[in-house]
């Protein structure tokens, strides 16, 4: 086993295992995990409305009004309401059409985030606040290429715009374009030369790559410049370890661990690492205290399933994949893993519906090698 790549572990989670990560609110885009560094759409909602003619000014006014109020008390689905009605009245505003994708977005409602800042868009079609924000709802959906388009042209309306940058080179890098993804890194390199974020987001990249030795130029850089980082020392010591530097690479993640004691991703790595190094006891050690620190984080729960697994504990195994489904229902893998240990079990009809369930979402996402292991593993049963 090698250890797990991560990609700038703070933003999109943020953004940290190899592009897997959904952009979050709370870290935004910018390497390829959760911790990615750039900045989510701000709140766009005009404090009036900026034609404050006829009979509807006074009441769309009121609504805008109230409805920032809720939105500043995080009350998201009556805001929503009130803009609703606001665009009722002024269906010509596009500010308005924004402030409802901003608070769709807030609520992890994407898809209506999405129409709402097309319709923006339409409306004020060279806004680049809009396009980066639909850009941000459609990364969020897992629809790359579309979210790069409107990252792209983001940067056409404002070239200064390095969040967009950073936020490009994180869907490009999921989407494996990675020369794109260095050009969008370098243009904001050539425009925060002193931005720590990129020179990380450059190392996450370079690491997607298993370019180490490369990666280590500019996380090394990056460290000079926000020495108390967690997520730069811990992609940090992902280079190091891979470049056979084991014993600074553990250094770096363990202060990446000091740094950021409640990262659950950070003590996942550094079980990966223990668990490469063949020393199990310390691996699922800091599995365990990743899913203390952050009991949703599916991939520490897939390798804790995974040590049961291997020790025959067929129970606890069950319980660890079934709380990774819990989590992520459409985890191939995790169907797959569950259906392993119920069979283990002698549970031979829900190991069946476990594994025809893997081997339907390994075929729906594009995975042969998935669908093979599972048509295998059913196969295996029927004949025993």
């Amino acid at each position: 086993m090698t250890p797990r790549t991560s990609l700038a572990i703070g933003l999109l989670s943020s953004v940290v295992v190899l592009a897997t990560a959904p952009f979050s609110f709370a870290q935004a885009p910018a390497g390829l995990s959760p911790s990615e560094g750039t900045s989510p759409p701000s709140d766009p909602a005009p404090e009036v409305p900026p034609r404050a003619i006829g009979s509807n000014a006074d009441r769309v006014g009121e609504l805008l009004r109230r409805g920032r109020e809720l939105v500043r008390s995080r009350n998201f689905s009556e805001a929503v309401e009130l803009y609703q009605q606001a665009a009722t009245l002024e269906p010509d505003n596009a500010r308005i059409f924004s402030a409802i994708g901003f608070v769709q977005a807030q609520q992890g409602n994407f898809e209506a985030a999405v129409m709402a800042y097309q319709q923006a868009i339409a409306l004020a079609p060279n806004n680049a606040t809009f396009h980066y924000a639909l850009g941000f709802s459609l990364a969020n959906q897992g629809r790359y290429e579309q979210a790069a388009a409107a990252y792209r042209r983001t940067t056409e309306l404002d070239r200064n715009h390095v969040d967009a940058l950073l936020a490009l080179g994180v869907v490009l890098t999921r989407i494996r374009d990675y020369d794109g993804a260095l050009a969008a890194y370098q243009r904001a390199v050539a425009l925060r030369p002193r931005e720590a974020r990129v020179y990380e987001s450059i190392g996450a990249l370079l690491i997607a790559q298993e370019r180490y030795q490369d990666a280590l130029t500019y996380l090394q850089r990056a460290v000079t410049i926000v020495p108390r980082s967690g997520s730069v020392h811990l992609n940090l010591g992902v280079a190091l370890v891979n470049t056979g530097r084991v014993r600074e690479g553990m250094d770096a993640l363990k202060r990446a661990a000091e740094l950021e004691p409640r990262n659950g991703r950070v003590l996942l790595q550094i079980g990966d690492i223990y668990r490469a190094q063949g020393n199990p006891q310390e691996a699922l050690r800091f599995y365990e205290r990743a899913t203390r620190v952050e009991p949703r984080l599916t991939e520490a729960h897939l390798e804790l399933g995974s040590f049961a697994l291997e020790r025959q504990d067929y129970m606890s195994a069950i319980l660890a994949f079934r709380r990774v489904l819990e989590l992520s229902p459409q985890h191939a893998e995790a169907h797959y893993q569950l259906g392993v240990a119920l069979q283990g079990r002698g549970r031979t009809s829900e190991a069946r519906q476990a594994l025809e369930q893997a081997r339907a979402l390994f075929d729906q996402q594009n995975n042969p090698e998935g669908v093979r292991k599972a048509e295998r593993k059913l196969r295996e049963m029927n004949r025993s």
